[in-house]
C-alpha cells in the first residue's frame, strides 16, 4: 500500500502523465495509465451485483459462453475496456477469428476486477486477490486476504475524505477572501 505521501505524490504523477497520454502518445506507461484509469469514466459500477448480492440477466441464462458486447452491456464497460483488462492478462477469452468468446471464468474475473476497482485498487492489487484463488486452499484464502486489504483499503480511502474535506475548507474560506477583495477593489 502507498504511504499517504507516497499517494499524493503518485496522484499528481498520474495527473501529469494522462495529460501527456495524449500530447506524447509514443510513450507506452503513459497510454497504460490513461487507460487503466479510463474505466473511472464509465459510471459508477453497481456494487451489489459485482458482490453477487443483485442478480444479473446473464446469470441464470445458463450460458457459458459471451461475446464482448454481451460483457460490456452487462457490467456498464466499453469494448476498449474489456481489450485492455485482456492486454493485461486479466481476461483470457479464446478467439474465433476476430471475434472474442469469454467464458464463465472470465466473466467472474471481470466481475471481481471491476469490483476492485469499484473499492479504489489498481489492477494490479485486484490481480493479486484474484489469482489467491489458485493457491492451496485458495478459495478460503482469497477471502482472508480479500478482508485484510478491503481494510487497509478502508483505511486509506478515510484518510483521502478527511484531505480532501480539508482542501474543500480551505478552498471555501480561499474563495471568500478573494471574493472579499474583489468586491473592495
Amino acid at each position: 500500500m502507498l504511504s499517504l505521501s507516497k499517494w499524493h505524490q503518485s496522484g499528481r504523477k498520474w495527473s501529469r502523465n494522462v495529460s501527456n497520454a495524449s500530447v506524447n502518445s509514443g510513450n507506452a506507461m503513459e497510454k497504460a495509465a490513461h487507460l487503466e484509469n479510463e474505466g473511472e469514466s464509465e459510471g459508477q459500477l453497481n456494487v451489489r451485483l459485482l458482490l453477487g448480492i443483485e442478480r444479473s440477466d446473464n446469470d441464470d441464462d445458463g450460458r457459458q459462453v459471451f461475446k464482448i458486447g454481451d460483457l460490456a452491456r452487462e457490467f456498464g464497460v466499453t469494448l476498449r475496456t474489456l481489450r485492455f483488462y485482456e492486454d493485461r492478462g486479466l481476461l483470457s477469452p479464446e478467439r474465433r477469428g476476430t471475434t472474442r468468446l469469454y467464458s464463465r471464468k472470465d466473466r467472474k474475473r471481470l466481475r471481481l476486477v471491476l469490483l476492485g476497482k469499484a473499492l479504489g485498487f489498481s489492477l494490479t492489487e485486484a490481480r493479486q486477490m484474484i489469482d489467491v484463488y489458485h493457491q492451496p486452499n485458495g478459495r478460503r484464502r482469497q477471502l482472508e486476504v480479500a478482508i485484510e486489504r478491503f481494510a487497509e483499503q478502508r483505511d486509506v480511502l478515510l484518510a483521502q475524505r478527511r484531505e480532501i474535506e480539508a482542501s474543500i475548507e480551505a478552498m471555501d474560506l480561499s474563495m471568500d477572501v478573494v471574493s472579499h477583495c474583489l468586491k473592495d477593489s
